[in-house]
């Protein structure tokens, strides 16, 4: 039994995280983190890690950039694997992650989604293809109103994606508002949607000359993100340390 210690539990993905576990066979949440300490799961929720009591095989976590800090001192210190799933992280906490990674596993991705992170590939196929043929490259992403972070973590991953399969030659565009020029052919344009809902949508579009290619991901709940997430935490218990992503657990399933 893969025992997981739930970061952020009464935040919405938490939730989502508890409903995933509950029909899990090989997992349980031995308890939780979060600053409202409302036990709602009948597992044990703490306002702090330094209150947490319970051994655990595993951090899942679906908390804030400002509580990365600590939980990957208390990470490091317990030598506990980690599931990271917060996004909008600063430089310096993501040279952070990469330090941990040296002493614990560390599981870190933009979007914990099986099908975003096929779509990851496939947009890198379609670039070598696409983009080499002179079509421009943009990215839209949709989230709900109260997502913190704009451009979403997907969003500038599937940039990286992009960039990588053209060696790195492109940059990134977020606001044309004050611009007065025409388009640079290389640069990939991020541009971030704020309102109602919505779960997650990510369009990469391949604008070429009468001809328009786009390659689409929307969720429609949070169950796919929390689905990945306790799948990851599986993959992640007993494994030595290292900064793995998605698509290990991906490859662990074939």
């Amino acid at each position: 039994m893969v025992r997981i210690l739930l970061h952020g539990a009464n935040g919405a993905m938490g939730r989502a995280v508890t409903d995933i576990v509950k029909g899990t066979d090989g997992a349980e949440i031995a308890a939780g983190v979060d600053v409202n300490t409302e036990n709602r799961y009948g597992y044990p929720v703490y306002e702090s890690l330094s209150a947490v009591t319970e051994d655990a095989d595993v951090i899942v976590d679906f908390a804030a950039a400002p509580a990365v800090d600590g939980l990957l001192r208390f990470a490091e210190a317990k030598k506990l694997p980690l599931v990271l799933c917060t996004t909008g992280l600063s430089e310096a906490q993501s040279a952070r992650v990469r330090e941990c990674a040296g002493h614990i596993a560390v599981l870190r991705s933009a979007n914990m989604s099986l099908g975003v992170n096929l779509l990851l590939k496939l947009v890198q196929d379609a670039a070598k293809v696409l983009a080499v043929s002179g079509f421009d490259m943009e990215i839209v992403e949709k989230h709900h109103n109260r997502k913190l972070d704009a451009p979403s973590g997907t969003a500038l991953a599937l940039a990286d994606a992009l960039n990588n399969a053209l060696d790195d030659a492109y940059y990134y565009t977020y606001d044309r508002h004050s611009r007065h020029e025409k388009r640079d052919p290389k640069e990939i344009g991020i541009s971030a949607v704020r309102g109602g809902s919505i779960v997650g949508e990510h369009d990469v579009i391949f604008a070429g000359t009468d001809e328009v290619v786009t390659i689409s991901h929307s969720a429609y709940s949070r169950t796919v993100f929390a689905k990945g997430a306790v799948e990851a935490a599986l993959f992640l218990a007993g494994k030595p340390a290292g900064l793995y992503t998605m698509a290990d657990v991906i490859g662990a399933q074939k």
